[in-house]
């Protein structure tokens, strides 16, 4: 079972199903403490129904809960693998930048284009009703002239007056006027269907009215009124006659006919208007398709708020219209909507309301009506411009061609930001390809540059980085490989140290020799002549190195080679031109002398003009204590007897290598019982700090105080002390000492 479990754990993990982070492992649990209220909730349903209620509410919760915590973990995995690519953040980035901007544009002037063309369809509907309120105020201002001219001239107004309009003007069929001289109306009230129906405005007499103003001249009034449960244009005219007040009102009724006019080459017209209002010569009244006419919606916040401040909030739904909060139902429906005549021309909706005044009080009242239009833009085009004539088709191009240059400027600006981003984001997949070659230690792989731009220079700046990668990486490892023969020839050159010293019955000696380097240009030894002798060797080559090391170790062969009894002679003999079977010497041992003319005429031979060594020769004879020298240019060797005196080995000559043909002088002294003797290199002297050099003064002083101890431990002393003077400065140069001390 445990198995199976890793197993199915494995597979999920592959898919990346498997809840890995804190957040999904969080949104999981609140899944499952969801399931499990849920069961809860469901058991507890069957003891008690309340309380499955009360523990089923939890299982919203949850759900929310673990939906939000679904929501970050998703877009993290958003994050993580659709914006791991540059190309895909740059695609997210042109979108908030430039996609997202001219979406939020477009909607805007949608949203502009669609209120402006409802707005302009309700200011033609408007714009209509205005027109024949202000016809109608005209003829009325126009019957109130010819009833003040008669009532002045003692003449009585008779309906007969207005037959002769109503046969010249066809809307005078629907219309109907009343007058009155004070309060007393007069004969001249008619109607379409005989006496005029219209009460006198009580509103016109009180001081305090809205339209009770500059009553000394004539008042004017036309407006939309609420009479007798239905809606009507009026025309009203107060001018003074006689003393009196003539009042003289003009009606039209607002129904289809009206409204259909206006709905011609518009669109469909439906007028909304309260429950109490009729339509004037209409068919029988449109059922309430709201229900109860007596309620009306409650309005929100924002549209008590908008309402307060004398705005006029209109909403709409499926029972009708509703207006500042009062419902209006359907009264009638005029016009069509005519097809579609392009994919744009959509349907516009827009509704106006009806500003209308109360006939009986002359006020202002909520809203009870309202124009709803349902157009095209193709229909308000027309109107639009239908002043311009055959010119608004010129006005189609001059916009059909605008849209065309903004659409090949988009286009342009798409290809640029198209071929832009490639640039980028193939630069980038270019590099970290690349990085994937440095990765496998492949520096040979190279970035195709194809432009001229930053990021070419970037590509340029990473072949060349490869390229000195790869010469170093070559140079290091030709450099290891120099280190490994350095190496090889240290051990080499090790083995030419004397690893034993040959010590005789009267003389123990020690050498030790450091290197500046991994090779070193400084040469000592111990080599046997025989029993009782030992011969003594301490030299400096110029330079250091490999160079150094090589001429190093053909000193130490050569001065092996000549060391040998009868070979050193035969050498000798053949170098001064002499015949080696009549030389006397033939036979006899050579000397220090003798040595160092040999190895200078080989190293002059052998050696360019620039290469040179120092050299110091000794050959210690046991039974004598006599030690024989000749100096080839090296810093003098010390003798340091009990007493702390001091002898320096000065006598030789230059140095070898350098001039052909040079002579030697040789020396000998007696080393007495406990006298010390001390050959070293200019490595010891010479490593200097804030103080100045070493010196051979503080060498002195170290082998005189420490001349009782063994001769190691001595060397041990004075190489810890100049390390010490030297400190954390590189060793300048090979550190060579040689000690000995007769018995």
């Amino acid at each position: 079972m445990r198995e199976r479990y890793f197993t199915i754990r494995g597979k999920l993990l592959a898919a990346g199903l498997w809840p890995v982070t804190r957040l999904a492992r969080i949104a999981w649990y609140c899944v499952r403490m969801a399931a499990l209220v849920f069961v809860l909730g469901w058991l507890l349903k069957l003891v008690r129904p309340s309380w499955g209620e009360v523990v089923g509410g939890s299982v919203n919760f949850f759900l929310v809960v673990a939906a939000l915590f679904f929501c970050a973990v998703g877009f993290r995995w958003v994050r993580k693998k659709l914006l791991w690519r540059l190309r895909n953040r740059l695609i997210v980035t042109y979108i908030f930048i430039g996609v997202v901007p001219v979406l939020l544009l477009a909607a805007m002037a949608g949203v502009t284009l669609y209120l402006f063309a409802g707005q302009f369809a309700s200011f033609v509907v408007t714009q209509e009703i205005e027109s024949q309120l202000r016809n109608l105020e005209s003829a009325n201002a126009a019957i109130t002239n010819e009833l003040a001219s008669r009532l002045e001239h003692g003449l009585d107004p008779s309906p007969e007056s207005l037959a002769g309009l109503r046969k010249r003007d066809p809307r005078w069929a629907r219309r109907e006027v009343c007058a009155w001289h004070g309060k007393r109306a007069l004969p001249a009230c008619a109607g379409p269907k005989g006496a005029s129906r219209i009460a006198f405005p009580e509103f016109f007499e009180k001081e305090a009215g809205i339209y009770a103003r500059n009553l000394r001249q004539k008042q004017l009034f036309h407006q939309v009124v609420r009479d007798r449960g239905a809606l009507y244009l009026r025309a009203a005219c107060v001018f003074p006659v006689n003393g009196e007040k003539l009042t003289v009102v003009t009606s039209e009724p607002l129904d289809k006919d009206l409204i259909g006019g206006i709905a011609t080459e518009l669109g469909e017209i439906t007028l909304y208007a309260s429950s109490g209002i009729a339509a004037e010569n209409d068919d029988p009244a449109t059922p309430n398709v709201g229900g109860d006419p007596g309620k009306s919606p409650i309005l929100n916040a924002s549209d008590q708020a908008a309402k307060d401040k004398g705005g006029i909030v209109i909403r709409q739904n499926q029972n009708g219209v509703s207006a500042n909060g009062t419902r209006l139902d359907p009264k009638f429906q005029v016009g069509s909507l005519p097809g579609a005549s392009n994919a744009f021309d959509r349907e516009i909706q827009f509704p106006t309301p009806l500003p209308d005044v109360d006939w009986e009080t002359g006020e202002d009242e909520p809203v009870s009506a309202l124009v709803h239009v349902r157009t095209r833009p193709s229909l308000l085009y027309a109107h639009l411009f239908a002043a311009l004539g055959s010119f608004a088709k010129g006005v189609e191009y001059i916009l059909l061609g605008v849209g065309i240059v903004f659409a090949l400027i988009e286009a342009a600006a798409l290809f640029v930001g198209t071929r832009m981003t490639r640039t980028v984001t193939g630069t980038v997949a270019n590099l970290y390809e690349a990085t994937k070659h440095v990765d496998r230690a492949d520096f040979s792989h190279r970035i195709p540059v194809t432009s001229t731009d930053q990021l070419s220079l970037l590509s340029l700046s990473f072949n060349s980085m490869t390229a000195s990668i790869e010469k170093l990486v070559l140079e290091q490892k030709e450099k290891q490989r120099l280190e490994n023969e350095l190496v090889i020839a240290q051990e080499v050159q090790a083995q030419l140290f004397p690893r034993q010293a040959t010590e005789l019955e009267s003389l123990e000696v020690h050498g030790f020799c450091r290197p500046a380097r991994t090779v070193s240009g400084d040469y000592y030894d111990f080599v046997a002549a025989g029993p009782h002798r030992l011969i003594l060797a301490v030299g400096d080559i110029s330079g250091k190195g490999i160079s150094a090391a090589l001429l190093m170790a053909t000193i130490h062969s050569a001065v092996r080679a000549y060391s040998r009894p009868g070979v050193s002679q035969i050498h000798a003999a053949l170098a001064l031109g002499a015949d080696v079977a009549q030389s006397p010497s033939a036979s006899a041992e050579i000397s220090p002398a003798a040595l160092l003319r040999l190895l200078n005429h080989q190293l002059y031979e052998s050696t360019p003009m620039e290469k040179y060594a120092t050299l110091f020769l000794a050959v210690y004879d046991s039974g004598t204590r006599r030690l024989t020298y000749s100096n080839g240019g090296h810093l003098p060797p010390l003798l340091i007897g009990e007493d702390g005196s001091v002898r320096r080995l000065e006598c030789g000559g230059t140095v070898i290598g350098l001039f052909d043909g040079m002579q030697w002088e040789e020396d000998s002294v007696i080393l007495r019982p406990g006298e010390i003797f001390l050959a070293y290199s200019d490595g010891i002297t010479e490593p200097e700090n804030e103080f100045g050099e070493f010196g051979e003064g503080r060498l002195l002083a170290l082998a005189r105080k420490n001349r009782a101890l063994p001769l190691a431990q001595i060397s041990q002393l004075v190489t810890t002390a100049v390390d010490d003077w030297i400190g954390d400065q590189e060793q300048p140069d090979d550190v060579t000492l040689v000690l000995a001390r007769a018995r």
